[in-house]
């Protein structure tokens, strides 16, 4: 049964930045069937600066404040009318029936959502072959959404518009004559990694008189990102640790793409319309038909295969080692001298 339209709703996605990229499109799809909705998007601290990029979003959450404070459940000032659980948390979904938020929705999945939704939303994602992007937009069926969103209908819907301004000492450190490259080898143990040797031979690859190339990381990955910095010296710039997420957002912003794993870094670039090049396991769940960067210009390279030797074990994944570093080169490349010629 098709829910009545609240006037505000909250959209729970409280893990990764990746995660919560992929879940912009429901704020963008609510505004765009409903115009007057006002949109809370609740999530954790670290992930704020990508949630209020959003031009859909009217205002961020923050989950702790959602579970400890009584006005942590305030959408745009007013109180909340209706949460959706994209991302399933069991603490979330018994505070929204504590606060007797009027339209809780969840899924059938999950056991404790019977016991604390009142709208439930029959979907199963373990074995779809759907996107993770167009797995969360099915949840809007209980608005009487029922479309079936491609992942180029998608690809305009991330609403990326509120960056903040690049500070000045960051944009200073680009060569606007050359083609900024962006490699981000680590992945917070989030994903199967690509390897540093990888990425070294890639950086060497490349022409410096056409190629600025950056490297990036959190600032706990300093330390794990040295061994490619005392090989490759100045024929690169680090940047690791030397941003707040928003900056590195804008950042991004003005290279001209990124190279890394499955990632958020990868999922901004690709929303944000650079090349995007994403290295991924053919394995599922974790595969780019679930979790590929979705963009004009997003491009992912995986082998033609169908293989779980290395799940469940933190061991390199020799699928991934097996994409060579010159298959990325010359996609930079292609790209690189497409631009020229545009």
């Amino acid at each position: 049964m098709k829910t009545a339209i609240p006037h505000n709703i909250i959209i729970s996605r409280t893990d990764s930045i990746g995660d919560v990229m992929l879940t912009l499109p429901v704020a963008a799809v609510l505004k765009q069937y409903f115009p007057d909705m006002k949109i809370g998007f609740m999530g954790k601290a670290y992930t704020q600066p990508v949630i209020e990029a959003c031009k859909w979003v009217d205002s961020f959450i923050d989950v702790n404040d959602f579970l400890n404070k009584e006005s942590g459940s305030l959408v745009d000032g007013e109180k909340a009318e209706a949460i959706l659980h994209v991302f399933p948390v069991a603490n979330i979904a018994s505070r929204a029936k504590q606060l007797q938020i009027p339209f809780r929705i969840g899924t059938t999945n999950r056991l404790y959502h019977w016991l604390t939704c009142n709208k439930l939303v029959r979907l199963s994602r373990k074995n779809s072959l759907l996107h993770e992007a167009q797995l969360n937009l099915k949840l809007l069926s209980v608005f009487g959404i029922e479309s079936d969103f491609s992942l180029a209908q998608i690809q305009d819907l991330f609403g990326l518009e509120n960056l903040p301004a690049l500070e000045p000492g960051f944009a200073n450190l680009m060569d606007r004559k050359k083609y900024r490259l962006i490699l981000h080898p680590k992945s917070q143990g989030s994903a199967r990694e690509w390897g540093l040797d990888h990425f070294i031979q890639l950086a060497k690859s490349l022409d410096r008189n056409q190629y600025q190339i950056f490297v990036s990381g959190t600032s706990k990955e300093k330390e794990l990102l040295k061994p490619l910095f005392d090989v490759l010296g100045d024929q690169v710039t680090d940047i690791s640790g030397l941003m707040d997420l928003g900056q590195f957002m804008s950042f991004i912003n003005q290279c001209s793409g990124l190279v890394a794993n499955s990632t958020g870094p990868l999922h901004i670039a690709a929303a944000l319309g650079k090349d995007a090049y994403g290295i991924y396991p053919p394995m599922r769940p974790i595969h780019p038909g679930r979790w590929a960067p979705i963009g004009k210009k997003a491009q992912v390279f995986v082998l033609d295969r169908f293989c779980e030797d290395c799940r469940g074990d933190k061991k390199p994944c020799t699928c991934m080692l097996s994409i060579k570093p010159v298959e990325i080169k010359m996609a930079i490349e292609k790209m690189h001298n497409a631009s020229y010629a545009g």
